[in-house]
């Protein structure tokens, strides 16, 4: 097909030269899984397998990530690279969604089929007296006096908080297309505080349910479904922190242009994802 005279010719797709991160990545994550393994069986030199492959996994992000700033920065990715990047970070987030979405069908299933099927069985007091159908439920395994999470308290401040985020990333994002740099940063500076606010208060809860509700992990089907998708969201609130002070760092140093910016673009992507998943979480892990 012929190209337009308008369209500036791109002889190439740039590729980098061969690197080692890939493989070292691999390795880390070997590490980490083997200390798992002899950790769960009640092997504790597993901790140093694990701390190790942390830190090379950190040492590797570092290395790689800084390179993929330099090769942005030095102009080398143009709008075929653009477009891979944006197809890429769109699966990653498709997968991710794939993830909560997988967990929150454990809950559906356990809230409206399985219970429901269980009291129906306990009513003839075969098995399980005393069982009831009536959500939050422990499990007919469970015995021991719980309390639900409220929602009007610490997860309610929390929505507020992360609502805030998605408009503070959003404000920050309009100020770097219309190249106003203090608005910028300072809105990306909002964003990453509400956000460790967020984790601060998580943490704050958790110690709450476990101290005075006696809801843990171990909590039967309740507890399991609610520290899971709580703590899986909790998880991904930190590395968005973590990818937004990034980006924060980058915006200082003077990095993204109004026309040239996906890097930013990709973390507000992901922001929002964790917004909208925490929404969910709220209504129908919490209120509901």
């Amino acid at each position: 097909m012929a190209q337009s005279a308008s369209t500036p010719a791109r002889q190439h797709y740039y590729v980098p030269q061969p690197m080692a991160w890939p493989i070292m990545g691999s390795v880390a994550l070997f590490c980490m899984a083997l200390g798992a393994v002899f950790v769960f069986n009640g092997m504790m030199p597993g901790w140093i397998s694990i701390a190790l492959g942390f830190m090379i996994l950190l040492y590797m992000m570092f290395r790689w990530f800084g390179d993929v700033i330099r090769e942005s920065e030095s102009g080398k990715y143009g709008a075929w690279e653009d477009v891979s990047f944006r197809w890429g970070m769109s699966w990653f987030i498709f997968s991710e969604v794939m993830f909560f979405a997988a967990f929150f069908g454990a809950l559906f299933y356990t809230r409206v089929i399985s219970v429901p099927d269980l009291a129906s069985i306990t009513s003839h007091e075969y098995a399980w007296p005393g069982f009831s159908g009536r959500w939050p439920s422990a499990g007919p395994a469970f015995t021991a006096a719980f309390s639900p999470m409220a929602a009007w308290g610490i997860p309610a401040i929390n929505t507020l908080l992360l609502l805030s985020s998605g408009v503070t990333v959003t404000i920050a994002h309009w100020a770097l297309k219309e190249n106003r740099r203090f608005q910028l940063n300072l809105f990306l500076f909002f964003t990453v505080a509400l956000g460790v606010t967020f984790l601060v208060l998580q943490a704050h809860e958790y110690g709450h349910a476990y101290s005075e509700l006696n809801l843990k992990l171990t909590t039967g089907v309740y507890g399991s479904t609610f520290f899971m998708l709580t703590g899986f969201h909790g998880f991904h609130v930190t590395v968005g922190a973590i990818m937004l002070s990034v980006i924060l760092g980058r915006s200082l140093a003077g990095h993204f242009k109004p026309e040239h910016h996906f890097a930013f673009e990709a973390v507000a992507w992901y922001w929002h994802f964790v917004d909208v998943v925490w929404l969910c979480l709220f209504i129908f892990v919490y209120w509901l």
